[in-house]
C-alpha cells in the first residue's frame, strides 16, 4: 500500500507541473511595443557662402613706367645715346621731388633691329637700347608736371599710370564688415526660400586683402607743347576683401 501511495503522489505532482503557466519571455503584442528613446540632435543644416565686401576711396600714390628708347646704328652708339637721356630723366624725376626709394629700374635690354624686304634675306638696320623706371609719385597733385619733366629730361616712352593706396591695410576692417554683411544676406536669402532661418555662424576664413589699382593710359607730350600740366585724373581706388562663412540653419 505505501508503495502504491508513493506512486499516486509523484504522479499527481507531475500534472500539477504540467498545468503550472511556464517562466517564458512573452511577445507583446504590437500596439504594446517599448522602443528605446530617440535622439533629439538633429545633424546640422549647414551652407557655406562666399562674401565680398568692397572699399572705394580716393588713391594716395601713383606709380608710373617709364624711360627712354634710342634706336642707333651700332649697339654702343645705341646705349650711349640712351644712357644720356636716361640721366636727363633721373635728374627730372628727382628735381619733381620723387626720392631715389621711390625709383627702381624695371627693365633695360639692348637688341638688333632687322628689315625684311620682300623675298631677300633680313638686314641687319641697327639696334635698340631701352632703359626704363617704375616710379612711386606720392605727392598726385604734382604728377602732371612729374610726367612733364620727364619728357623734357630725355624720356620718350610712358607706358602707363596706375592709381593705388599706399597703406591699403588702414581700409580693410570696413572691408571685412563689408564682406561678412553680404554673406549674412546670402545666407538670410537662401534659407528663407527653403523655408529655414539662419542659426549661427560656423565657421570664417578670409582670402587675401588686395587694392584693385585704377590704370590709366597717358599720353606723351611734345617738347613744345603747352606749358600746362598734362591732366590726370585719379578717380577711386575699390578695396576688396573676400570670406568663406559657412552658417548653420535651422527650421
Amino acid at each position: 500500500m505505501k508503495r502504491v501511495a508513493a506512486s499516486l503522489i509523484a504522479a499527481t505532482a507531475m500534472a500539477g507541473c504540467a498545468n503550472a503557466p511556464m517562466a517564458t519571455a512573452q511577445t507583446p503584442p504590437p500596439g504594446n511595443w517599448q522602443l528605446p528613446p530617440q535622439s533629439t540632435i538633429q545633424p546640422e543644416t549647414t551652407i557655406t557662402l562666399n562674401g565680398r565686401g568692397t572699399v572705394d576711396h580716393a588713391p594716395d600714390i601713383a606709380m608710373i613706367t617709364l624711360g627712354v628708347s634710342v634706336e642707333a646704328e651700332t649697339a654702343s652708339t645705341a646705349m650711349s645715346q640712351q644712357t644720356t637721356k636716361m640721366n636727363g630723366v633721373f635728374t627730372a624725376v628727382k628735381a619733381a621731388g620723387v626720392a631715389d626709394r621711390d625709383m627702381q629700374t624695371s627693365n633695360l635690354s639692348l637688341n638688333p633691329v632687322y628689315d625684311y624686304p620682300q623675298n631677300q634675306k633680313a638686314r641687319l638696320r641697327g639696334y635698340n637700347a631701352s632703359n626704363q623706371i617704375t616710379i612711386k609719385v606720392r605727392d598726385l597733385k604734382n604728377l602732371g608736371k612729374t610726367l612733364d619733366a620727364v619728357v623734357k629730361g630725355g624720356g620718350n616712352t610712358i607706358n602707363g599710370v596706375s592709381f593705388s593706396i599706399d597703406k591699403p591695410e588702414s581700409f580693410q576692417n570696413d572691408a571685412r564688415i563689408a564682406a561678412i554683411k553680404d554673406a549674412a544676406a546670402k545666407a538670410e536669402l537662401y534659407a528663407n526660400a527653403v523655408g529655414y532661418k539662419v542659426k549661427r555662424i560656423v565657421t570664417v576664413s578670409e582670402q587675401d586683402y588686395y587694392p584693385q589699382p585704377v590704370p590709366m593710359m597717358a599720353r606723351m607730350m611734345n617738347q613744345d607743347a603747352a606749358a600746362e600740366a598734362t591732366p590726370v585724373a585719379g578717380g577711386e581706388v575699390s578695396l576688396i576683401q573676400n570670406v568663406n562663412v559657412t552658417f548653420e540653419l535651422t527650421k
